[in-house]
């Protein structure tokens, strides 16, 4: 369930006018499913997407949920799944403790806080998000969303001026508002991850596929028409035709997370990589052998090969020791998947 599927079930809700009720969570320890900024929607029939748990958790927290939408109070719950017993508790036995703030969304509030964080996910910059927990001055879930760049998209108009000094002054987790008297807790948001792959082989596919499950945003690139038009290839969010020599003129003011070679082809794969070589991109997989890469990186130049090779994972991917298309487009994915998780917590 991820930010994209969870995106277009709020979508479909938001644009009839139906409530949602936001699940969030706002702290963890021990060995939780979720940790903090992960979240989930829930209907008011009890239906929800999103998964904050194994699934032992989802049932309680619609009950719960059924509560806040008619009450339109915040609800914040614990679950110690340390001390969980299993005749009179859950009987899960995760030895962790999660919490959840329940929050109403409807036409009356904008859909907010989620409406902001659905923005975040869909762009291309990151945000921080600052909302309240509890507070003698301040409704519980009065919140406030900056992206990185400056831009406010959401100013709770009652907890505006605390929220808005936290997110600036940098604080990170359960934080007191300078009221003194309002808990919050500051997370970071983060777009959903954007995938150039260059080379539309058959071993696409597979990756693909991986890809879609984990929700990231993907264009494929290729010089030849037979490849990109093959049907297999419309779950891509993006496709190209163009000589690898020109693939700057699609992309141009494009943002991508990660980018992966593997046209197969050597003079395409070179000319993916002088592009890749002046491009912003972070992460370069190269797919084939090190001989291969080493041989790429001469042909490049010692002043192109230089700005590329810091950033260069080739091969690419985890060394998990499968074998075949499937085998390598998941060590890829997990490769980017591992590369993106560290990102973050540096970031945070």
């Amino acid at each position: 369930m991820h930010k994209s599927s969870l995106n277009a079930f709020f979508r479909r809700y938001q644009s009839a006018g139906k409530p949602l009720v936001l699940g969030l969570v706002v702290g963890s320890s021990g060995s939780t499913y979720s940790k903090p900024g992960d979240c989930m929607l829930i209907d008011g029939e009890g239906q929800y997407h999103g998964m904050l748990s194994g699934g032992c958790l989802e049932g309680d927290l619609a009950l719960r949920a059924a509560a806040v939408l008619a009450s339109g109070t915040a609800d914040r719950v614990i679950y110690d799944l340390v001390s969980d017993d299993e005749l009179w508790g859950l009987g899960v036995g995760c030895e962790g403790v999660i919490e959840v703030l329940l929050l109403k969304l409807d036409a009356d509030n904008g859909y907010q806080p989620y409406a902001a964080l659905a923005a975040v996910f869909e762009s291309t910059e990151p945000a921080n998000l600052a909302v309240v927990l509890e507070s003698e001055t301040y409704p519980a879930g009065s919140a406030a969303v900056i992206a990185d760049g400056g831009t406010v998209l959401l100013r709770s108009p009652d907890a505006a001026a605390d929220l808005e000094s936290l997110l600036q002054g940098g604080h990170g987790g359960r934080v007191t508002a300078t009221d003194g008297h309002t808990e919050a807790i500051c997370l970071r948001v983060l777009p959903i991850p954007r995938l150039l792959l260059l080379g539309a082989g058959p071993d696409v596919v597979p990756l693909l596929n991986v890809v879609r499950e984990l929700g990231w945003h993907v264009t494929v690139m290729d010089h030849r028409p037979a490849f990109i038009e093959r049907p297999e290839l419309s779950m891509a969010d993006e496709r190209h035709c163009v000589p690898a020599a020109r693939i700057g003129e699609p992309l141009a003011g494009g943002h991508f997370d990660a980018a992966v070679v593997m046209s197969h082809h050597l003079d395409s794969d070179r000319q993916y990589l002088r592009y890749l070589a002046d491009s912003p991109i972070a992460f370069v997989g190269l797919l084939g052998p090190p001989a291969r890469r080493d041989r790429l990186l001469g042909e490049l130049g010692t002043e192109a090969g230089g700005r590329l090779e810091p950033r260069l994972q080739a091969p690419v991917g985890l060394a998990l020791g499968g074998r075949g298309a499937a085998s390598i487009a998941l060590s890829i994915c997990a490769g980017i998947e591992q590369y993106l998780n560290e990102r973050a917590v540096m970031r945070a």
